[in-house]
């Protein structure tokens, strides 16, 4: 992986701020925090692709069974036993043909309902169904803002 790096490479996986600034920061990091740390069922499904003259955003849903520890995701918790489906954008920059830094974003609160470490009663957390929204466009819209959403039916537009 680093030999596709710039020689000082910056990584930020933003809701976590795991990753780093560095070769030798972000090989330690790759290696022991994040390649090989995400648990033996882990998939990715694609969402999109779009790619710039010096960028690439991907778009999907990470998916795994917390049966381990997750340092870039989920450091510091102890694994639940709970499957985990989340939307997941990762934007990365190069500067000729190497890798010049990459941010990862994904909506931490309903990673926390889903392992079950955040009760999500009163808070506009979604948990599994932002995945699920994500691949199916038809699913229900606005349901977190229900009250608000039906006071303004019939109102003009």
């Amino acid at each position: 992986t680093m030999a596709t790096m710039v020689d000082e490479p910056y990584v930020n996986h933003i809701p976590t701020m795991t990753g780093g600034v560095g070769h030798d920061h972000l090989k330690r990091f790759y290696k022991y925090h994040f390649v090989n740390s995400n648990p033996p069922d882990t998939r990715l499904i694609p969402v999109s692709r779009t790619i710039g003259a010096d960028r690439l955003v991907d778009e999907m849903v990470f998916c795994f069974t917390h049966t381990c520890e997750v340092p870039w995701m989920l450091p510091g918790v102890a694994p639940t036993g709970r499957y985990v489906e989340i939307p997941l954008v990762a934007i990365v920059n190069f500067r000729g043909d190497k890798l010049y830094h990459e941010y990862i974003y994904w909506d931490q609160a309903s990673v926390l309902v889903q392992i079950g470490v955040l009760d999500a009663t009163g808070l506009p957390v979604a948990g599994i169904a932002t995945a699920k929204k994500l691949i199916d466009e038809t699913l229900p819209s606005n349901e977190l803002m229900a009250e608000g959403w039906a006071r303004s039916e019939g109102l003009p537009l």
